[in-house]
């Protein structure tokens, strides 16, 4: 017979799985988005590469499921009724922001919610590394939007430059096979930082619940939260890919080419840096930068500020409805 603390490993260990499967389906558009909206691929040719490079990515690397899993809050400070609340608040949030079509971050929401569950289990703020926050998320939530419109709109700018004397339909020609592999790139790069975080937080459960000695992730983890990510990304997202690849810009081959060469670069090392970017905010901005490179009216502004606003408002919010669902458990 199961003990209390199995159940609630396993609890957790499905609800991991199912938040990394949302987070497949809700940041598809990330990888896909500009490749959808300019046809060079189809809707299924794009989520069957992204699908296939997310598992691929999730294998690169534990450095960010290490700052998740242990970065953030002690795991052996805190039961694993405080992680199933943190999953449990993320997964309403990116259900919510789905439903609208609002690009937002499923790595700041998990954060958030765990930062909110913590606090409220423990009764103090002092249960979180707040310097690790304010370091490797908060800075992140400022420099990945900004870093990416930089990097969106210098790509763009070199780009014009090196064809300015190309002809717009070879130019077409050439960016309609080039976005593919960048498209690729994009995709293999948001496993590598996506995929991480679902590790972190079932590898914390392990630890939590004394079936780990130390913070590491076990081969399982990683091969089941690859495959969760994948088939997450399978089913795609439509609503987010149109907000992104359709309505933020008008966008052509060389432009979806520049913003997610860009957006990949900066994901590529914010991984190395063990940093869990949000792979939403970057891609939104390099388009909005590729965007600005024409001109400013090019942007849809409006729409940028709503997605923008989002940003700023989902770890508070997540913050307050993981200590809503920690409360509630709390009860029974």
């Amino acid at each position: 017979m199961l003990n209390s603390v199995m159940i609630v490993t396993i609890a957790v260990v499905v609800l991991a799985l199912v938040f990394d499967f949302i987070n497949g389906f809700h940041d598809t558009a990330n990888s896909i988005a500009t490749s959808v909206a300019t046809r060079v691929l189809t809707t299924r040719q794009a989520i069957i590469m992204a699908a296939s490079l997310n598992f691929l990515g999730a294998f690169i690397s534990e450095g960010v499921a290490k700052t998740i899993g242990a970065g953030i809050v002690d795991p052996k400070g805190i039961p694993q009724m405080v992680i199933l609340a943190a999953l449990v608040a993320a997964i309403i949030w990116n259900l919510i922001t789905w439903y609208y079509g609002i690009p937002s971050s499923s790595s700041h929401a998990l954060i958030g919610g765990l930062i909110g569950s913590a606090m409220t289990y423990a009764g103090t703020a002092k249960i979180v590394y707040w310097y690790s926050f304010f370091t490797k998320i908060v800075l992140w939530l400022f420099l990945s939007p900004v870093i990416g419109f930089i990097m969106g709109y210098l790509v763009m700018v070199a780009i014009n430059w090196m064809l300015r004397k190309t002809k717009p339909a070879k130019v077409t020609k050439i960016f309609s096979k080039a976005q593919i592999a960048s498209a690729a790139l994009m995709a293999f790069n948001h496993g590598g930082n996506d995929a991480q975080k679902s590790m972190g937080i079932i590898s914390m459960a392990l630890l939590s619940g004394g079936l780990i000695t130390t913070f590491h992730v076990p081969v399982w983890v990683k091969i089941s939260c690859a495959i969760a990510m994948a088939l997450g990304t399978s089913v795609g997202g439509w609503k987010i890919i149109k907000t992104v690849g359709v309505n933020m810009a008008k966008l052509t081959p060389v432009n979806g080419f520049a913003a997610e060469t860009g957006a990949a670069a900066m994901i590529f090392t914010a991984s190395m840096l063990h940093a869990p970017v949000s792979t939403t905010h970057i891609i939104s901005g390099s388009i909005m930068g590729v965007g600005a490179s024409k001109r400013l009216s090019s942007v849809r502004w409006s729409l940028a500020k709503n997605i923008v606003m989002t940003w700023f408002i989902t770890i508070p919010s997540t913050i307050i409805v993981g200590a809503l669902v920690t409360a509630i458990i709390k009860l029974f």
